[in-house]
């Protein structure tokens, strides 16, 4: 009973999905972008997101 390949590649079917978007959004937003690997997190992605949403960014007025 080990880890199969189907396995690792839906893990990285994740990381890929959930990470790399928001490894992107994060510097924009004047956060650290290894923040991003918090989204792989349960409810804490849904509470970061929210905390995102409703920021003030550095390109707001």
């Amino acid at each position: 009973m080990g880890i199969s390949v189907w396995q690792i590649l839906m893990m990285l079917i994740w990381v890929i999905v959930f990470v790399v978007p928001f490894w992107r959004i994060f510097p924009r937003a004047g956060w650290p972008a290894a923040l991003s690997l918090l989204m792989l997190v349960p409810l804490l992605n849904l509470v970061l997101l929210w905390v995102l949403a409703f920021k003030r960014w550095p390109g707001d007025v």
